[in-house]
């Protein structure tokens, strides 16, 4: 048995949110801290084309709501959007089905070998979505994350991965969050203390996708 508890690494990656309303300035409605779009885009690409080059399934996530009352209908996000000085201010306005958000950042996305999910609507890329049967129909047990943000999205998803009974990895150097270090850093903290595993993408490449190599 290796390190992640299971017979047969079979991995899976799932991207998270890699799209314009987080990573592209000029649209984004819950932007990242600036000045770290770039890293997280250029890190998940070279990541992302490892993973390919291995033959590994690529999932991407993506958040779109059809209209506001399915945002509204979350308490929390009701009082966020009512404070000023709240990063998800704009909760009301992000990620609406047809909006410039609504579009995963250029450079991550190989449309003929990626598969893209865009029924999202909840932290929990589980909830609601075809994931899991994406995820069993191909036989994963290791799913790997990278994206935004750490501390929401990413930690709900890994939460509920380890509940279904899935290796989670978060790929640290390929997720961040609009909240800053502290809240990146607990999000990894808490991760790796009950849920799952961080890795940076070179360990992930050398540990996880190398093991690949001639397997039939």
């Amino acid at each position: 048995m290796n390190r992640f508890g299971v017979d047969t690494i079979r991995p899976a990656v799932i991207t998270i949110d890699l799209h314009r309303g987080h990573l592209d300035p000029a649209v984004a409605t819950m932007p990242v801290q600036p000045g770290t779009e770039e890293r997280t885009i250029q890190s998940n690409a070279a990541f992302l084309k490892a993973a390919r080059s291995a033959g590994v399934p690529v999932i991407h996530m993506l958040t779109q709501y059809t209209d506001v009352s399915e945002i509204r209908s979350n308490p929390f996000w009701r009082t966020r959007a009512d404070n000023p000085t709240a990063t998800r201010k704009h909760v009301e306005r992000h990620q609406l089905k047809g909006g410039p958000g609504c579009e995963i950042m250029p450079g991550v996305l190989d449309k003929s070998y990626d598969i893209v999910l865009d029924t999202k609507r909840r932290y929990d890329c589980f909830e609601a979505t075809d994931l899991e049967l994406v995820l069993r129909s191909r036989g994963a047990n290791v799913l790997l994350f990278t994206g935004i943000n750490t501390n929401s999205c990413v930690l709900a998803t890994v939460v509920r991965a380890s509940v279904r009974d899935f290796a989670a990895v978060v790929v640290t150097d390929c997720v961040d969050t609009m909240d800053g270090p502290e809240l990146h850093e607990a999000g990894l903290l808490a991760v790796r203390t009950a849920f799952g595993w961080t890795m940076t993408a070179r360990q992930v490449q050398d540990e996880v996708l190398a093991s690949l190599a001639g397997r039939a």
